[in-house]
């Protein structure tokens, strides 16, 4: 049974991989616990009131993992009793699920407590979180951030590109949560995709930040893993890009010295010019792929690599001169 779910988990993607370490993360402060259960409502909660003024809270995701940390939550800090309906489409795959607190007073408990509603029962707009209580410590930030990724987030795969973000409903909201993130020194934005309002980040560094704010060490090392062989591969792929151009211009400089050689030997001989000159550009014919350092071990008098170049620069300006002579 273990190895299944392990085998099921190794098959999920990157984002429900995080979500599932996410989910089983707990903070053992109320506190924090209601923090998370405010970010859920928040992302994707909705509540209904009927005619006889009777509130109920319904949440629904697409994500098991979310359904039961949701689920726990309620459990665990306040010990109310849920509905859950698990709703499948066979036709296109989907399944979603819809976790509702039913009971009128139990709703109000836990509005209450995540100040989603005020002292008269009225609910803030698009359950704002500003000036919330909730969400003034900084473990209680955490609190929410994760809980808002868990119900409307998601994560790329790193071996891909990097990117993660959060989806709202209005831009009010995406403010909001980007404020909280940027408290932790990130530099988290928000862009309008068509009707939502997307909070993201795409740089790498800032991603493993967040993942460590939300408390997901598994996802952060394995991003971490990826982001170091990245970088392995782009320094090595550097270095030989830089050492092929490197030799693409050897072997240019080579094959334009040979032809200056050729011209000079075709149109005045070599026998005409210096002694030191004629030695170069006889090993150069010779030796038509040997570096600089290469030829200048060969001549009878060793010289350098800048002797040698600059007794090969004096042989192309003698071509170049033989040329402009030639038109004339």
């Amino acid at each position: 049974m273990q190895k299944e779910k392990n085998n099921m988990i190794q098959e999920m993607s990157f984002s429900a991989k995080t979500k599932e370490e996410l989910s089983r993360q707990w903070n053992g402060a109320r506190h924090c616990q209601i923090a998370e259960i405010a970010a859920i409502i928040s992302m994707c909660g909705k509540v209904s009131i009927d005619s006889r003024e009777r509130y109920s809270v319904k949440v629904r995701t697409e994500n098991v993992s979310v359904a039961r940390k949701y689920f726990t939550l309620l459990k665990k800090t306040f010990n109310i009793e849920t509905e859950t309906f698990v709703s499948t489409n066979r036709m296109k795959d989907y399944t979603s699920y819809t976790i509702i607190i039913k009971r009128h007073e139990d709703a109000i408990r836990v509005l209450q407590a995540s100040k989603l509603i005020d002292g008269n029962g009225e609910i803030y707009e698009e359950f704002s979180m500003v000036k919330n209580m909730v969400v003034q410590n900084s473990c209680c930030k955490r609190a929410f951030i994760r809980g808002a990724f868990l119900a409307a987030g998601s994560i790329s795969n790193p071996e891909k590109s990097y990117h993660i973000e959060i989806v709202c409903a209005a831009r009010s909201k995406a403010e909001q949560v980007k404020q909280l993130i940027n408290s932790f020194g990130l530099e988290s934005k928000v862009i309008e995709r068509k009707k939502s309002y997307v909070v993201y980040l795409k740089e790498g560094s800032q991603i493993v930040d967040l993942l460590n704010i939300m408390e997901a060490p598994v996802a952060l090392m394995e991003l971490e893993n990826v982001r170091i062989l990245k970088e392995m591969r782009n320094s090595v792929n550097r270095m030989v890009n830089c050492e092929t151009a490197n030799i693409n211009k050897t072997v240019s400089a080579a094959v334009k010295q040979t032809e200056d050689i050729q011209y000079i030997q075709n149109t005045i001989g070599l026998k005409k010019l210096p002694e030191g000159l004629q030695e170069i550009a006889e090993l150069r014919l010779t030796y038509p792929n040997a570096t600089l350092k290469e030829l200048g071990d060969l001549l009878t008098v060793p010289l350098g690599k800048s002797g040698v170049n600059h007794r090969l620069r004096k042989l192309s300006e003698i071509a170049e001169k033989l040329k402009e002579e030639k038109k004339w």
